[in-house]
């Protein structure tokens, strides 16, 4: 009963939308037959020019208006039916495949009127998934696929003999709601002509890109040659860089943060079908800059399922590839985009072989020479930026968990896990646990047991916040991490380095680390200190911690598993790691008789230790290894300052009272805050707040001829004080406030490394040192001024007040910049 009344409104609602539509009906019904007939050419995106399109209704304010057209492959009959329609913002279509229900909303319906001359091979697909929205208690309340901006339904089609493509006609029906606050019914009448050839690719399941777009091949196919119902296929891309260049890894989504564009891949799914997580071939690389690359071939596979109660018959399977290349040497093009698609037969039974993608470059159109009174509609995605809203508001992948897969994985975790122990970046802490064992020979089962668990719990700790940040990551960091990728991160590896620098010296007996039997030394400490719990938990994270920069073998294809996954998988998968990476202390804690296969405990185990400490010392060089170049400074002054810290600290034994050491603590800590503050205040690379450009004796002439206020600041990074200029004097929001207001042209000279150009400026200048800022006023190039030394950000605003703005002695033209970006590059 309550349903009634608003059934009434809406009819009552829809009879008056419709009456401008009862009205038309005698109009001309040329409208719909004029749109369906513009030739938008063969590939994505479709272009509807001008305002003539026309919906059920009378004008361009239409909430939808729709089109058809059918292109044909080159040297075949085969070819593909769109029916488009572009929808008014704030209102929306229902999906061919929502569920129908009464009451409830009306699933578009596209029937087509199939003569001899041609045929429909397969269902008609969005080139998008619709939105899957939840129940609404004020509309329908049943769950919704929803259609809104633009979105084109694809069919496969194929002529018969001798049928001549331009002059078919294809009948198309439209059927369904367009809605917003109230449902207006859509009964479109639509004519399909030919749009023309589609080429055929010169190697079937390859794209060769433009230089000028992307600097890579790509590989495509899909197996089996056909699908049945209930099987699975699998969707294969291959990408290969050429030669001196690199992509950026596959992620779900781009982050936007950034210059470097990860790699994506959106499918395009039939309603029913399921797709499980996109798995790499191999692991990226950590470039110089902490970004993930991959400059060798690499493939990506996917396993598509199909309903068991799919017709047999053609579908379309499509998606897009999004992807940017970088020169290794530094350097990248702008983002790439490309569709991929392939017609895949239904049968009775799955049939071996291959079906080759065939791959479409996006872009946009060029504008319309009618000039830029003309408005064309664009539908479809044209480039790198359309895909990655596609894969913003895709679902992830729901591809069924079979249970013998997600074990098969789990004994992947449990292996991969276990040869982590092996692994360069664990061996230091290994080697200190294998000491705690030999240390345990006299406790008791219980005792050993415990320790040993305590361990486990630690490794297992930083497992459960790994796979947080893998499952729940983008609430905290914008994105989902995977393994290792906090290693992408400044702050974390500094962080690294800072501690286990900290602990090689407390290994080689500079200070003491107060847990107890962690890694104790020195005379106030005895070798055969017993192991606490706390130790030995920490023990536990710092071993793990250490690991993440190391994937062993199984992990690459394990972590790529929980991509898809829900959490819940995420976390046994990680707990399976985790495990098999604290299986063998486990073990020993439940066997202690193991333990006495080691050594006894004795003065080697001071010599093992400090061995341990120059191993540390290692992997200190190798995280800075890890570190942007650009960084690799202040994070040494910092790691000096940490090491005047440690020893300071550790000139007051742990057997004096509290108070010293506690002092000790404070000043040491005080001591390395401050070196690491200073480090990186003036050591540590600055962002530039307004742009400039690189001294040359050409460039100042360049400039004073165009009638510039000039600005040139002399400097080195072998000067602090330039450094201190900069940052405290020269790039400040004041001065970008004045030289933008005046058109000021900045121009640094650096004399970081011997140049005979800026030296002879310094003499003309009448000056043999640095720091110095001179000002040439526009069109005075004889009124110089000069600012040596330490200056200061007033001082410097007022010499540019009296220096004047820039005069242009020619018309300023507005010409548009052509070229590639120079975005950084790992």
């Amino acid at each position: 009963m309550i349903w009634m009344p608003f059934r009434v409104l809406v009819l009552l609602t829809s009879l008056l939308w419709l009456a401008p539509a009862l009205r038309a009906v005698d109009a001309p019904p040329a409208a719909n037959e004029q749109a369906a007939s513009e030739p938008a050419g063969p590939s994505s995106p479709l272009v509807l020019p001008g305002l003539g399109i026309k919906g059920f209704g009378s004008g361009p304010s239409d909430p939808a208006v729709f089109s058809a057209r059918f292109d044909v492959q080159e040297g075949s009959r085969r070819g593909t039916l769109s029916v488009s329609a572009i929808i008014e913002e704030g209102w929306h279509i229902y999906a061919i495949s929502q569920p129908l229900a009464v009451p409830g909303p009306m699933p578009a319906k596209i029937k087509v009127t199939e003569t001899e001359q041609f045929k429909v091979l397969g269902p008609f697909q969005p080139d998008r998934p619709p939105h899957h929205k939840p129940p609404d208690p004020n509309s329908f309340n049943i769950d919704t696929e929803e259609h809104e901006g633009d979105v084109t339904w694809t069919a496969p089609i194929e002529l018969a003999p001798g049928v001549d493509a331009a002059s078919l006609e294809i009948a198309v029906a439209f059927s369904g709601q367009v809605c917003a606050e109230a449902c207006i019914p859509l009964n479109e009448k639509l004519k399909a002509k030919f749009a023309g050839y589609t080429a055929a690719p010169e190697t079937p399941g390859e794209y060769r890109a433009n230089p000028r777009d992307a600097e890579l091949t790509l590989l495509g196919r899909i197996e089996p040659a056909a699908i049945a119902p209930g099987g699975k296929a699998k969707l294969i891309l291959t990408a290969q860089p050429n030669p001196g260049w690199h992509i950026y890894a596959y992620d779900l989504k781009d982050s936007g943060k950034g210059a470097a564009k990860p790699t994506l891949i959106v499918l395009n799914l039939p309603a029913g079908w399921k797709q499980s997580a996109v798995v790499a071939s191999a692991e990226p690389k950590i470039d110089a800059m902490s970004l993930r690359v991959h400059e060798e071939p690499v493939t990506w596979s996917v396993e598509l399922t199909a309903p068991a109660d799919s017709p047999q018959g053609e579908i379309i399977l499509s998606g897009y590839v999004g992807v940017q290349t970088c020169k290794n040497a530094g350097g990248c093009l702008f983002p790439h985009a490309v569709q991929f698609r392939a017609s895949v037969p239904v049968a009775a039974k799955a049939e071996a072989g291959q079906i080759p993608l065939a791959f479409t470059a996006l872009k946009r159109p060029p504008a319309s020479p009618e000039g830029p009174t003309a408005r064309d509609i664009v539908i479809g995605p044209t480039g790198y930026a359309d895909v990655a809203k596609l894969a913003a508001a895709a679902p992830l992948p729901t591809g069924d968990v079979n249970v013998a897969t997600l074990v098969k994985f789990i004994g992947f975790g449990l292996l991969g896990g276990l040869i982590l122990n092996l692994m360069p970046c664990v061996l230091p802490v290994i080697g200190l646990k294998v000491l705690s064992f030999a240390q345990q020979g006299g406790e008791s089962r219980g005792k050993i047991f415990a320790l040993n668990l305590w361990f486990a719990l630690g490794l297992l700790f930083v497992f459960f916040l790994l796979a947080s940040a893998a499952a729940f990551g983008s609430l905290v960091f914008g994105e989902n991490l995977a393994w290792g990728q906090q290693f992408t991160y400044t702050w974390f590896k500094v962080a690294m380095i800072v501690i286990v620098f900290s602990f090689a010296l407390s290994f080689l007996g500079v200070w003491e680390v107060p847990i107890p039997g962690f890694a104790q030394s020195g005379a106030s400490s005895s070798l055969q200190q017993k192991e606490g719990i706390g130790g030995a938990f920490f023990k536990g994270v710092f071993t793990t911690l250490l690991a993440t920069p190391c994937s062993g073998p199984f992990l690459g294809p394990v972590f790529a598993f929980t991509l898809a996954q829900p959490p819940l998988v995420t976390y046994l998968i990680f707990l399976s790691v985790g495990v098999g990476m604290a299986s063998p202390y486990l073990v020993i804690g439940a066997f202690p008789a193991l333990v006495r296969w080691l050594p006894k405990p004795g003065e080697w185990m001071e010599t093992v230790k400090q061995l341990m400490g120059f191993v540390l010392l290692g992997t200190t060089v190798y995280l800075f290894a890890t570190l942007n170049h650009a960084w690799f400074i202040p994070t040494l002054a910092l790691v000096i300052g940490v090491w005047f810290a440690c020893w300071w600290i550790g000139k007051v034994p742990v057997y004096e009272p509290a108070g010293k050491q506690i002092w000790a603590w404070i000043g040491g800590c005080a001591a390395a805050a401050m070196v690491g503050y200073a480090s990186f205040t003036f050591l540590a690379p600055v962002q530039h707040l307004y742009e400039w450009k690189p001294y040359s004796p050409e460039t100042i002439a360049k400039l004073q001829a165009e009638g510039k206020t000039v600005m040139i600041d002399f400097t080195a990074d072998w000067c602090l004080t330039c450094q201190y200029n900069f940052r405290t004097a020269i790039n400040t929001r004041r001065v970008k406030e004045v030289v933008e207001k005046n058109a000021v042209a900045p121009v640094i000279a650096d004399w970081t490394d011997r140049n005979e150009q800026i030296a002879s400026k310094l003499a003309e200048l009448k000056s043999r040192s640095i720091p110095l800022l001179v000002i040439y006023p526009a069109n005075r190039p004889g009124d110089v001024l000069v600012l040596p030394d330490t200056i200061t950000e007033a001082q410097l605003i007022q010499a540019l007040e009296k220096a004047g703005p820039s005069q242009p002695t020619t018309p300023v033209s507005a010409t548009a910049e052509t070229g590639q970006p120079g975005q950084p590059s790992g």
